[in-house]
């Protein structure tokens, strides 16, 4: 089948010069890492890896973490407890919500990319913190690219609202890096924001094709995590060769400007191909994450099974994954993909409609 659900934006989980960079990182120090960082599990490999990336993003320091959702795990539980307070978008990434409900922190979650409601809920914070004169801390996290949605947090009004009520920002860049900004340098680059106030995390098993994912920010949040983050210190750190394949992978991604020139391409067509479509339409985005907008469950799932009679991968999200009555399909698009590809969906989505409107 043709599929239009992976996260591999740029193409990169098959590329050869990887696939040869893996070998050699098996080949050099074996297919795991043996111990936890603090051991003796820490390789020279996740060192580079560490500093490339920490410059390549702009921020003083880089932690790896074996997943994305280890990463936001970690951030949260690290750096708030009780009596702290954690502001959320309603959209975001289950991980995130977890990280909040683990850290025991007052978790207050805010209306879609609405910086009036967060910023009601911050001021109530700031205004019952001063009446009872405690210490605070506070942290906004949001998606940078909503994974369901397809699009961007308003990064910065989100961090103006940090500096105007003393409050960190954590940056989900799961679906951004490697696609937005210069060379793919992600979100931060995209909206040209940079604070100490940030904290960045972003996957490397999507547009970097490997696996992983990494945490960026000032020396102390980086040496805070170190010594405080559970799902860094107590398990077995990933396999060296990942590392290695990783910074491969990040030397793919610099040069990948012609890769995100035609996945931009791929998304523009595709949404002027869909804008006549009237039975069903998509959702408000500029990245790679096309979500089509279907309503009923019943009839998402209808409408998948019927592509994928012709040969045609494109999954139905519902609730609880999406809100009730907001079933899609979820079209992603990557570099791997031809012209003639995105035409053959379009063609299928205008065949499909005749039918829907019909039965």
């Amino acid at each position: 089948v043709l599929s239009f659900c992976s996260n591999d934006y740029l193409g990169l989980a098959n590329n050869s010069l990887l696939i040869s960079a893996m070998q050699q990182g098996v080949a050099e120090a074996g297919v795991g890492s043996g111990a936890s960082h603090l051991i003796t599990g820490h390789h020279q490999f996740h060192e580079d890896l560490e500093q490339d990336l920490a410059k390549f993003v702009g921020l003083d320091d880089v932690l790896l973490f074996s997943t994305g959702y280890m990463a936001n795990i970690a951030v949260v539980t690290s750096l708030l407890g009780r009596g702290d307070v954690v502001f959320a978008d309603k959209l975001n990434h289950a991980s995130l919500n977890d990280a909040a409900l683990l850290s025991r922190a007052d978790f207050q979650r805010y209306a879609h990319n609405n910086k009036a409601s967060l910023e009601a809920l911050l001021i109530k914070s700031v205004e019952k913190s001063s009446a009872k004169k405690t210490c605070t801390r506070r942290l906004i996290i949001v998606d940078a690219v909503f994974s369901m949605d397809g699009d961007i947090a308003p990064v910065a009004d989100l961090l103006k609202l940090c500096d105007q009520y003393d409050a960190y920002l954590l940056l989900d860049d799961a679906h951004g890096f490697g696609v937005l900004g210069e060379h793919g340098r992600g979100i931060l680059s995209h909206t040209g924001v940079c604070s100490p106030r940030i904290i960045y995390m972003a996957t490397l098993g999507k547009a970097a094709g490997v696996s992983g994912a990494f945490v960026a920010g000032n020396q102390i949040i980086i040496d805070t995590l170190k010594q405080k983050a559970r799902t860094y210190i107590y398990t077995t750190a990933a396999p060296p060769a990942l590392a290695f394949s990783l910074s491969k992978s990040l030397q793919l991604i610099m040069q990948g400007d012609a890769l995100r020139a035609h996945l931009q391409s791929l998304i523009t067509r595709l949404k002027e191909l869909l804008e006549p479509l009237t039975y069903w339409r998509l959702m408000a985005s500029n990245t790679a994450i096309q979500p089509l907008l279907i309503g009923s469950n019943t009839d998402a799932l209808k409408l998948s099974e019927y592509l994928l009679t012709l040969g045609l991968l494109v999954p139905a999200i519902r609730p609880p994954t999406v809100p009730e009555n907001t079933a899609r399909l979820r079209i992603t698009l990557t570099a791997a993909h031809t012209m003639q590809d995105v035409e053959k969906l379009v063609e299928a989505l205008y065949t499909a409609q005749k039918f829907f409107k019909t039965s």
